[in-house]
């Protein structure tokens, strides 16, 4: 057993999970997964792709808000005694012309160097981390689709144990917002038909380019992860303040998810800044967000979507328990 440290930095959030892993024991055979004990997991919303789809650059003070939520968790990691830290940069760091100015601050407050992976990369790293505990559920058919809607990209990966396919998009909750909804420096309040529909088109064109590589209608469960996900979920069951283990493997019906998108989109920023699991720096990127998890979910034929709270963080992780 040993102590880890997994930091997620996104194009909208950046996450850290602290955990005690303990690797496979070969001797408990095939099945074995190993374990993990999260010992502190937390979040903030950081905009690192703040402006990315316009500029191709990352902003300032889109690199300060994200290299204060770095000093916090290098705090965390060092009062918890971490042996090992990694440090994952997705989307936006992926796209931005000044990379080098994010790697450099990186590396000054936490010692590390961030790896700015692959789309493909990351993808694997979702479906580990969401797919080890599905792997016994006699109730969730295989192969399994995971979906991983970020901020800037999504992810798409079918397997059963293992990957079978993967491809990664350049659709996300912020880069939709970004792109379609916002007019002359402002959000729409709430969006136009044009726009909504502007959003689906763009998604739609992002599925044909997903199914060039990964058969997403041969997918038997549809696994969903990261914000939009989970917001839509706490939405759907209700809750009056987040609730992570009640949201972690719940279930959400399609017809509800369709219901819950079509009040996002036709609300304004108070009312939806107004729902009570409501984070609020997702009040002006959850519809979008929802637009994308309803479509992918009507070109899969998903009558369900299963929500996993663990995620490429706990790709992240598992990849230090060896």
């Amino acid at each position: 057993m040993k102590r880890v440290a997994a930091i997620d930095c996104g194009t909208n959030s950046i996450r850290l999970l602290v955990a005690e892993a303990t690797a496979p024991d070969s001797a408990s055979g095939a099945g074995a997964t190993g374990e993990l004990k999260d010992l502190d997991r937390r979040m903030q919303i950081v905009r690192l792709g703040q402006g990315v789809d316009r500029t191709g650059r990352l902003a300032p003070e889109a690199l300060e808000r994200t290299f204060a939520a770095c000093r916090e968790y290098a705090a965390v990691i060092k009062g918890l005694g971490a042996e090992q830290v990694r440090f994952v940069a997705t989307s936006a760091s992926r796209d931005a012309e000044n990379r080098d100015d994010f790697v450099r601050g990186v590396v000054d407050i936490l010692g590390v160097e961030p790896e700015v992976i692959t789309g493909d990369q990351e993808a694997e790293f979702s479906f580990n981390g969401a797919t080890k505990e599905l792997s016994g559920r006699a109730d969730l058919e295989r192969p399994f689709l995971v979906v991983d809607i970020g901020g800037g990209s999504t992810e798409f990966v079918l397997g059963d144990a293992s990957v079978r396919a993967a491809r990664s998009v350049d659709v996300g909750c912020v880069r939709m917002t970004e792109r379609h909804l916002v007019h002359e420096g402002e959000i729409s309040d709430p969006p136009s038909p044009g726009q909504i529909a502007a959003i689906k088109a763009d998604v739609a064109a992002a599925l044909d380019r997903a199914e060039e590589t990964v058969p997403l209608r041969e997918a038997a469960t549809l696994v969903g992860l990261a914000g939009s996900v989970t917001t839509v979920a706490a939405i759907a069951l209700g809750l009056n303040q987040y609730d992570s283990e009640a949201i972690h493997h719940s279930r959400i019906p399609l017809a509800k998810v369709r219901e819950i998108t079509d009040r996002l989109v036709s609300s304004t920023h108070a009312e939806r800044a107004a729902i009570p699991v409501m984070h609020p720096g997702r009040v002006d990127v959850i519809a979008a967000g929802a637009l994308v998890l309803l479509s992918i979910m009507e070109r899969v034929g998903a009558g369900e979507v299963v929500v996993s709270e663990h995620d490429i963080l706990d790709g992240i992780a598992w990849s230090l328990a060896g």
